[in-house]
């Protein structure tokens, strides 16, 4: 009886461990606000929320047309759209969403060796994920990040690619 008990809970840990990406393995960088750039603030593409970017270093520093360095990393502020009193999506001036309630942060890290107990089916090509909390704490979602990504490969996995571009040659 016990190891039918310990078997649910592995499994139990494991699910959430890969729920919305691996925090195991993909950790919040704390700094983001202060050391990583601000390239882009956008409505996200599931259409329902506000997406503001920050990039690291290596990732501003090596966007190219065809993919960034190892060790970049991409945050995503997720929002939710303001709504006004008739329950219609508030838009600013650009026509974007209005940012609402701060509701998570993402994270998407690129390594090339990952560790062997990050399953390559939670990546997408070298990008691996999670979602976190407003505080930082790990965020249960049934999310599956990577497999939105995987058709991205022409653009290195991130749908931001080419604001990411925009960005470097301003």
């Amino acid at each position: 009886m016990s190891k039918i008990i310990a078997a649910i809970l592995t499994l139990g840990i494991s699910l959430i461990a890969v729920a919305g990406g691996n925090p195991e393995h993909v950790q919040l960088p704390q700094d983001y606000k202060s050391e990583y750039t601000n390239y882009d603030t956008r409505t996200r593409s599931n259409g329902k929320q506000v997406a503001v970017l920050y990039a690291n270093k290596a990732a501003i520093d090596s966007a190219s047309d065809s993919s960034l360095a190892e060790g970049s990393t991409i945050i995503m502020e997720i929002y939710k759209k303001k709504m006004d009193e008739n329950g219609k999506a508030m838009m600013d001036a650009n026509g974007l969403f209005e940012k609402g309630k701060f509701a998570a942060i993402a994270v998407m890290e690129k390594r090339a060796n990952w560790d062997a107990g990050f399953d390559a089916a939670h990546r997408s090509g070298d990008w691996g994920f999670a979602i976190y909390n407003t505080d930082g704490t790990v965020k249960e979602n049934k999310l599956d990040c990577a497999s939105c990504h995987v058709p991205l490969s022409s653009q290195d996995h991130l749908f931001s690619h080419s604001s990411l571009l925009d960005f470097i040659k301003k």
